[in-house]
């Protein structure tokens, strides 16, 4: 059995329908949302597939930057596929452009479903829970910290809502349609916990392995996603 088969049936759509698969660095078998799919382009490039999507069968990786850039260093996706691949020396950048992507899609998914409120006073006088707060990487350090001095306990089980800052202002405007974006906030609702899944992929990707015990549990985790590219 080798890398991309092991542990589930054989088959293009099993490949992508898995609910596990095996890691081919680490060799661990882990659920599909902890890792990151690869396939074999058709200029014979490895392209990432962070939905699972793509035709081909695939090679998963652990979803943190380390583990892509070392089944890079090793060439381990040639060597899986049994056939003559171009792993890019910046493919970890590239995955972390789609994961953001990702998130970014997510966000404004959420915001036409009616769970996203921006603008300072808006936030301010939100009623019920705030399950996150989004603010832009390059908005007024006072007022940003202000804000989230009054959203303190208004998260779910009277906790801090999730923090993150993670993008600049353009990116979430282009997101939520608006021509400037400093505050949002998310209420309560199943598109607000689709985002802020992809959003901790994004994160479990740039800080380390999730099995590792690299983020912390509860309310660490909005310290977490309080975090920019570098």
């Amino acid at each position: 059995m080798n890398e991309t088969d092991a542990h589930e049936p054989q088959g293009l759509n099993a490949d992508r329908a898995a609910t596990s698969r095996m890691c081919v660095l680490t060799r661990a078998v882990r659920p599909v949302g902890e890792l990151i799919r690869f396939v074999a382009g058709p200029g014979g490039e490895i392209v990432p597939d962070i939905r699972a999507k793509l035709p081909g069968r695939g090679v998963w990786v652990s979803a943190n930057r380390h583990a892509v850039e070392q089944a890079v260093v090793r060439k381990l996706f040639a060597r899986a596929l049994k056939a003559e691949l171009r792993a890019p020396t910046d493919l970890d950048a590239q995955v972390d452009a789609l994961l953001v992507q990702d998130v970014l899609q997510s966000l404004s998914l959420a915001n036409k479903a009616g769970a996203v409120v921006t603008g300072f006073a808006k936030i301010e006088g939100m009623s019920g829970q705030v399950v996150a707060l989004v603010q832009a990487l390059d908005g007024s350090e006072a007022e940003t910290r202000r804000l989230q001095g009054l959203m303190r306990g208004r998260g779910p089980g009277a906790r801090d809502p999730v923090l993150i800052r993670t993008f600049s202002a353009e990116e979430l405007a282009l997101s939520l349609g608006r021509e400037l974006v400093i505050h949002a906030a998310l209420r309560s609702h199943d598109a607000s916990a689709a985002f802020l899944a992809r959003a901790r992929r994004l994160v479990e990707f740039r800080v380390g392995d999730p099995a590792s015990g690299g983020l912390p549990p509860g309310a660490g985790v909005a310290n977490a996603l309080d975090l920019s590219r570098s």
